[in-house]
């Protein structure tokens, strides 16, 4: 072989194997995408009802963002956060736990002083192990008296929102306190008008969507509404023909639009999981303090067939809308009535974030991502109702056993009977028997916090 032919030869190899390499470059980049950790946004409504959406049955209330993220993904008619009132359910969905295992299991005010106990371990700590940005935007109400309590020092590298629920100002609460937005650490305006606070939320979420881009990220945005008083600004007052209520979702239903339209515009659609929820169910049968201010008894949400409402054991205080959306991951058009729970969104984001879970303290939520995929079951055999400190409680596949202390205890199958009409028991008293067991247990275990 001459010294041309042999250099033409290299070189023809060379040319080779420069076009396979270019011709796989897409793949390795789609490749080396996929192994970044998705980014997570975490969408949670404040007493929103079970059926205050149109893919949840509401027949007035136009939501054609978050209808449109249901039949993208996963819509769960069996969804439940793991308290019926503000505190104590946002300390469950950040930790992962009861409750009562965390120590917050009931709420707090404008003049508490503690909250959430800082041996907790949240999201955003343990997904920040994994190199994520991480923002909180919105309520809350897990304590702020000292400033270790601030979400700045739970894992949040930023913080914009209400320190605690938008009703927690006079006429409606005694207290000296006025209603401040924070940034991190400290009050930047005191808030008279709350109308346009949704618009203003957004607004922060979309510049932290922008600027975190490049990083994965965890977006954590508790809305301060529809919680009591409610109100909209313009393009959504009087827009809905639910009233002012009404506008409120619809509001919200236009944030998730955008920050969803956001995410696709920069190409970060098919890497994100974006969950919707509500921290209980609609705030019904109100206390005669809040009948002030302009509140109405009709201000609040609709819970469907469900019985109950926010603060009560009842499916209607604790089953919630849940959606859950990821291209390309959860399968789209699912709708599915196994149990889960705000409990399982901790593993679940860790475990799609690649973060590992304490192992010194007891979880009561699991991954859910099998689940979502289609791939398995629901991991939740059974869950706990507790009011406050008192387990009033339990439900184990299809079957509740309802039995408040000094109440009579009534048993309903809720895939029969998602209205708790009719009790049960008598007709099916070995089932009653065998929860009656297991909820004693359970609630001599989780009396000592911390474990």
């Amino acid at each position: 072989m001459t010294e041309n032919t042999a250099s033409h030869s290299n070189a023809s190899i060379a040319r080779r194997r420069f076009l396979s390499l270019a011709a796989g470059a897409p793949a390795v980049m789609a490749q080396s995408r996929r192994r970044r950790p998705p980014n997570v946004v975490m969408l949670f409504a404040d007493d929103m009802g079970y059926s205050d959406l149109g893919c949840y049955g509401n027949p007035v209330i136009r939501t054609p963002n978050l209808d449109a993220m249901a039949s993208q993904g996963m819509r769960m008619t069996s969804f439940y956060v793991a308290a019926s009132v503000c505190t104590p359910s946002r300390a469950a969905l950040l930790t992962g736990r009861y409750p009562m295992r965390a120590g917050q299991p009931n709420n707090l005010g404008p003049d508490s002083k503690g909250g959430l106990p800082l041996r907790e371990k949240l999201i955003p700590e343990l997904l920040k192990t994994q190199g994520y940005r991480t923002m909180m935007i919105g309520k809350w109400h897990l304590g702020h008296d000292p400033v270790a309590q601030l979400p700045t020092s739970r894992g949040f590298d930023s913080y914009f929102g209400l320190l605690y629920s938008n009703d927690m100002i006079p006429p409606w609460v005694k207290t000296s306190r006025p209603l401040e937005l924070y940034r991190d650490t400290k009050p930047v305006e005191i808030v008279g008008d709350q109308s346009d606070l949704t618009q203003r939320y957004t607004e922060e979420a979309l510049k932290f969507i922008r600027a975190a881009a490049k990083d994965p990220f965890f977006l954590y945005l508790p809305y301060a509404m529809p919680h009591l008083p409610v109100s909209a600004r313009a393009p959504f007052a009087g827009r809905s023909r639910a009233g002012v209520y009404g506008d409120t979702i619809e509001a919200i239903d236009w944030s998730a639009g955008e920050i969803l339209s956001t995410l696709k515009k920069l190409g970060l659609d098919e890497n994100t999981m974006v969950v919707f929820s509500s921290d209980n169910g609609p705030w019904h049968d109100l206390p005669q303090r809040m009948f002030a201010g302009g509140v109405e008894a009709w201000h609040t949400g609709t819970k469907g067939m469900l019985r109950g409402a926010k603060g009560s054991s009842w499916e209607g205080g604790f089953r919630v809308p849940g959606i859950a959306r990821w291209p390309g991951v959860i399968p789209a058009g699912q709708v599915s009535a196994e149990m889960a729970s705000t409990l399982d969104l901790l593993p679940t984001f860790a475990a799609a974030g690649g973060a590992a879970l304490p192992s010194d303290r007891k979880y009561d939520g699991s991954d859910l991502l099998p689940f979502l995929k289609g791939s398995a079951p629901a991991p939740r055999k059974d869950f706990l109702y507790y009011v406050g400190d008192r387990l009033h409680g339990i439900r184990e596949g299809p079957w509740k056993l309802r039995a408040p202390e000094g109440e009579k205890a009534e048993l309903f199958h809720l895939d029969r009977d998602p209205a708790e009409m009719y009790d049960v028991l008598e007709r099916y008293p070995d089932v009653a028997a065998r929860l009656a067991v297991r909820m004693k247990s359970m609630a001599a275990e989780l009396a000592t916090p911390g474990g």
